[in-house]
């Protein structure tokens, strides 16, 4: 999933970026509230992490924009500010949630993986096609009871398929949520990523999950 994190603080905005991408999100930052509704207007994003002291443009004014242009991505906002009066009007704003610093970083985690939940019909700990099966909380990946080891780009792709089972993918869909804005979609590293995890998920076992639809993308199905 792809997320969009709004700070202006560049060592925190680093710090929350190295966490997610270990957590196997695809993250784009930017340092001023211009940017960051830039970003979010122009790009496809799963969930927003906002601050509400940014320059140029406050996080409540972008927010407000983003709502105002009936956009419902998730926005979860951070702030040193712990008033009840400055909560409530986060929450009046649109944000989903609130969150103060300084924070500790498994909470800003079950905090967003809560907001990703809600907005979809994931509700369990585990993702499940045919015979594999992806636990989410420790991302461990087995088919037919055997452990599959992946990559952390593989496992974010992985996710990003089961998530959208039945669906064609086209790359574009895939360097929009797994890579973050920076990525060449120019280059052929989707399609050995893909390769790499059908040699993982697929070569063994008799039935095939990952298929090419030739000239359009690919598409996960059971």
């Amino acid at each position: 999933m792809r997320i969009l994190v709004v700070e202006d603080e560049k060592k925190v905005a680093s710090f929350i970026k190295k966490g997610l991408e270990e957590e196997h999100y695809a993250v784009d930052l930017a340092h001023d509230g211009v940017e960051g509704q830039y970003l979010a207007e122009n790009n496809d994003y799963d969930l927003v992490v906002l601050d509400i002291m940014l320059p140029k443009k406050t996080g409540l004014e972008v927010l407000q924009s983003l709502r105002a242009a009936d956009m419902d991505v998730p926005v979860l906002m951070l702030t040193a500010k712990d008033s009840v009066d400055d909560r409530v009007k986060g929450l009046d704003s649109g944000c989903d949630d609130y969150l103060t610093k300084p924070f500790a970083f498994d909470e800003l985690l079950a905090r967003i993986r809560a907001l990703l939940r809600r907005g979809s019909k994931e509700k369990s700990a585990q993702l499940k096609v045919a015979d594999m099966v992806i636990d989410l909380p420790t991302h461990k990946v087995t088919r037919d009871g055997q452990d599959i080891e992946l990559t952390s780009k593989e496992y974010a792709l992985l996710t990003y398929f089961v998530r959208n089972k039945g669906r064609i993918l086209t790359r574009t869909n895939i360097a929009e949520h797994v890579w973050d804005y920076n990525f060449d979609s120019f280059t052929n590293v989707i399609d050995v990523y893909v390769n790499y995890l059908r040699n993982k998920i697929d070569k063994d076992f008799d039935k095939k999950l990952i298929h090419t639809v030739r000239g359009v993308g690919y598409t996960l199905k059971e």
